[in-house]
């Protein structure tokens, strides 16, 4: 299945697994690898050193391709850069940050730039700055979104009109059928998150991967725009939120409940009710835990034959 992502990341399927906070690790990253795909590690929740670590077991765990995720507004974004190149990583995807502070200096050191936006402004800009592709990820996505909660149906063709490199769609895609839907509207490339986050090698907590099978639509719910906008799972931390709201907080007050923690309390700790339960809208679509390598494998088929029912039409 070549085109222009399998040939530039030297990979033989067009997905991408995501690099989530929590969730992807090295185990994730390196099963989704030898499946075929680009893993990557999520670098927000790791201090430098841990990120080094993680890196070096994934080297040992697969000889495929894979990169590394890393939220720009992170501390010690210095030193996590320059592991990445210590390291010999050749594939970065940045987020949450301007992609001119470091697209140029990760391609002078031979280092594949990708770079996640919300709109067809943002596109333009990561375009303009020179990175090699685009991760274009529309609101229904889990996690931190972008202000504007433009759908993925919509935002991909918008996109693909504008810029003409490399596009790779996010948001709402966990299916073969999904995947090919993108790509007809114009996507090189699917990016996956909150699938894998319920897949056997994902670092997130049992309980937590077990709250996205049981998830149903409408319990997911995107909130806190005034600090990020986050998606997440309905529970007594987005209850109490809520109630706040209904005495119109300041932007302190919202802190202040938020604190300092609560993704990694809920989704790595597995505090299902204090904690933050970052996930997508088709986790209402995901029924089980599978190995990596299944999970793939399904999508790929389900992919095929959609394509061919289409074809025969």
């Amino acid at each position: 299945m070549k085109n222009k992502i399998t040939e530039l990341f030297g990979i033989e399927y067009p997905i991408i697994q995501a690099g989530m906070i929590w969730n992807s690790g090295w185990r994730l990253a390196s099963a989704a690898s030898n499946s075929g795909i680009l893993g990557l590690i999520g670098a927000g929740s790791m201090y430098p050193e841990i990120l080094r670590d993680h890196i070096q077991k994934c080297k040992k765990a697969t000889n495929k391709p894979f990169g590394v995720n890393v939220p720009m507004l992170y501390p010690n974004i210095e030193e996590i850069m320059n592991i990445i190149v210590e390291e010999g990583v050749k594939i970065v995807f940045t987020s949450a940050g301007n992609p001119k502070t470091w697209t140029s200096w990760l391609q002078e050191k031979g280092i594949t730039v990708v770079h996640v936006v919300s709109s067809v402004k943002f596109a333009l800009k990561a375009e303009a700055a020179g990175v090699d592709a685009i991760v274009a990820e529309g609101f229904e996505a889990g996690g931190h979104n972008g202000r504007d909660e433009t759908t993925t149906l919509t935002l991909i063709p918008m996109v693909k009109e504008q810029v003409k490199i490399a596009l790779i769609a996010a948001g709402g895609i966990a299916t073969g059928k999904a995947m090919l839907a993108t790509m007809i509207l114009g996507a090189d490339a699917v990016q996956i998150g909150s699938r894998f986050v319920a897949s056997t090698e994902s670092s997130a907590h049992e309980s937590f991967k077990q709250v996205v099978v049981d998830s149903k639509e409408g319990d997911t719910q995107l909130t806190l725009k005034e600090l990020a906008p986050v998606r997440l799972i309905k529970n007594s931390f987005y209850n109490q939120v809520q109630e706040l709201y209904k005495s119109s907080p300041s932007i302190d007050a919202l802190k202040s409940l938020l604190g300092r923690g609560r993704s990694k309390k809920g989704m790595f700790e597995g505090d299902l009710e204090e904690g933050e339960l970052e996930i997508g809208q088709i986790a209402g679509l995901i029924h089980d835990i599978k190995p990596v390598d299944q999970i793939v494998t399904e999508i790929i088929a389900e992919f095929e034959e959609a394509k061919a029912s289409i074809s025969a039409l």
